[in-house]
């Protein structure tokens, strides 16, 4: 039987239970409050108040891959590492059966030394001169740029002295090849050149956050974290092709060499896309060591050099005569190896000749400087001028390239009585390597000048593609120009005293030559002996599918543009494998020299 006395205590238990459980959900309610529903306004309290953590995460820079998604530059993780001086020393380890051993300061420099590739002594030296200034010392820098494994073989020294930071870092997988296009990044990881700097934009990543709060002991109080993620950089994918371009790199290398050139460079270009599919130099740069390279060789001499274009640009003024003025390439003058014009201008060959009777296909054949001066009087300066601005010279290329220079026409008010024919077979005046290459592609493909590109596109981190603006072609001259430009040209490679040196069994070849004079920039006045010289060519010539140009800077062995004769048809025939284009299966038409 249940009594008033008994019933009592239970009932007060009964109460005290539901007062202790409505307490403690009152305290779980107000955590889950505090942790969970209104986390982030709590977190950014404490931050303000400074009693959070925060740590940055590193959004990585992307990649820049070639035409097939080979890898050109990346970013790898790497590891910067630093001594505490005040506490380096001796270590004491326990063996497998747990015996204590003390290993000497001395023996673990020696074993840090073996993975950083260091010497014991440099590494207790380290320590011992950051001692030397301050004998409390707690900083002192092992070495940057480890690797991963090497990270982990220093932490399994178990020495407790030894710190290793994360950092990201550039690699170049390919070295050289394509270094002056690629560019380099400075230690601080800024773009400092080349495509790193023009498409900085696309590359960088963006940094995120992780915020959190902690207890006494440091661990991260959980459900107190806050994140902002980081975000990646995107891949830029270019229109080189990289097995191609370490072949022209090998080859430019092989015929600087051996003409004894300052320097050289080899450009090749799909006629009927303006996709530049290689652009190789020499001397060059490894953007993994830079300063191994001096200061000039780091930069693209391809897209921040101008020249004197020499005999190349007889191409243009043939196709503005043809275009604008009814020539042919049988249309004839009369010239000997050395003119004096009516108006005091004096123009001579490079070969003798006595007074012969050239045609249009025949001055450009021996590339004849009378012969072309001759011609150019048969067209309006003014409207050869025009031609040359709609072949693009003097506007740079349609390539965002950092400091890509232009070429420079004077205006024809600025044209002295030498000047009005010397710009006829291209002196006087300056081009670059993608001006002269994109003004071919409208001589060789119906007329029309296609814009040259070394970006195929940017793709961000979400997948999301952007490629760049293109100028639309523009028309330069007629498809008959062109077509009868194109007869012109593949005569210049069957019949100019070189055509042995460029033929190529089974394909009908076009080129044209320029060896121009250099100026001196101190006296304004030509360098004795010192030339400039330039092979440009596409095939096949019935059907343009490649464009090709050979430059060499002073050549000494060789002084003329039959230099860059052996490196044209070695480029040239590759780039016809590399592509599977088919052999030629029409004979061409052979022009006459003389009327």
């Amino acid at each position: 039987m249940t009594t008033r006395s008994t019933r009592s205590p239970r009932r007060r238990t009964v109460v005290v239970l539901a007062v202790v459980l409505a307490v403690l959900t009152g305290f779980i309610i107000r955590l889950v409050d505090i942790q969970v529903v209104n986390a982030r306004e709590h977190i950014a309290d404490s931050m303000s108040l400074g009693l959070g953590d925060a740590k940055k995460l590193y959004g990585t820079r992307g990649s820049i891959v070639d035409d097939s998604g080979t890898t050109l530059a990346t970013s790898v993780l790497q590891y910067d590492c630093q001594l505490d001086p005040k506490n380096a020393g001796k270590v004491e380890r326990r063996t497998a059966d747990g015996t204590k051993v003390t290993t000497s300061w001395p023996d673990v420099a020696d074993e840090i030394g073996a993975i950083t590739g260091q010497a014991g002594a440099d590494v207790q030296k380290i320590v011992a001169d950051a001692k030397a200034i301050d004998p409390n010392s707690r900083f002192a820098y092992l070495k940057k740029g480890l690797s991963t494994e090497q990270y982990r073989k220093l932490m399994e020294l178990g020495t407790g002295f030894v710190a290793c930071v994360p950092a990201q870092k550039r690699a170049y997988p390919n070295g050289a090849v394509a270094g002056n296009l690629l560019g380099f990044m400075g230690t601080d990881g800024t773009a400092l050149g080349g495509l790193e700097l023009a498409e900085n934009q696309c590359l960088t990543g963006k940094d995120g956050t992780l915020t959190f709060e902690k207890g006494k002991d440091g661990v991260i109080i959980p459900g107190t974290e806050s994140e902002v993620p980081a975000v990646d950089g995107g891949t830029v994918k270019l229109t080189i092709d990289s097995d191609l371009q370490w072949y022209m790199s090998q080859l430019i290398s092989e015929q600087v060499q051996d003409t004894q050139a300052v320097r050289g460079t080899i450009t090749v270009v799909d006629i009927k896309t303006g996709k530049i599919k290689a652009a190789a130099e020499y001397p060059t740069v490894d953007p993994n060591d830079v300063t191994a390279s001096k200061p000039d060789d780091r930069r693209s001499h391809i897209f921040t050099d101008t020249f004197e274009p020499g005999s190349t640009f007889k191409g243009l003024t043939a196709s503005s005569l043809i275009d604008g003025a009814g020539q042919s390439p049988t249309s004839t003058v009369q010239v000997s190896d050395h003119m004096r014009f009516a108006n005091g201008a004096v123009v001579s060959d490079a070969t003798s000749h006595g007074l012969v009777d050239y045609t249009l296909a025949g001055v450009l054949i021996d590339s004849s400087n009378a012969g072309i001066s001759k011609f150019s009087e048969r067209i309006d300066p003014n409207l050869r001028y025009d031609y040359l601005k709609k072949f693009g010279i003097g506007t740079g290329s349609a390539v965002a390239f950092p400091g890509q220079a232009k070429g420079l026409i004077h205006p024809v008010s600025k044209w002295d009585n030498q000047m009005l024919y010397d710009t006829a077979y291209g002196q006087g005046l300056t081009t670059t390597v993608p001006e002269l290459m994109s003004a071919y592609t409208a001589i060789v493909d119906g007329g029309m000048k296609m814009p040259l590109r070394l970006v195929e596109s940017c793709t961000k981190a979400d997948g999301t593609v952007v490629t760049p603006e293109t100028p639309a072609p523009t028309r330069v001259i007629s498809a008959q120009t062109s077509a009868e430009m194109r007869e012109i040209l593949e005569n210049v490679a069957m019949q100019a005293s070189y055509s042995k040196l460029v033929k190529i069994p089974g394909y009908r070849i076009a080129t044209k030559t320029g060896t121009a004079q250099q100026v001196d920039p101190g006296t304004g006045r030509y360098r004795a002996g010192l030339y400039f010289t330039t092979m440009i060519g596409f095939a096949p010539a019935d059907d343009p599918q490649y464009l090709v140009a050979v430059t060499l800077d002073s050549p000494s062995t060789v002084r003329s543009s039959s230099a860059n004769a052996p490196a044209f048809q070695k480029a040239m025939t590759q780039v016809l494998k590399t592509y599977r284009v088919m052999p030629s299966t029409t004979a061409p038409t052979v022009l006459p020299k003389f009327g």
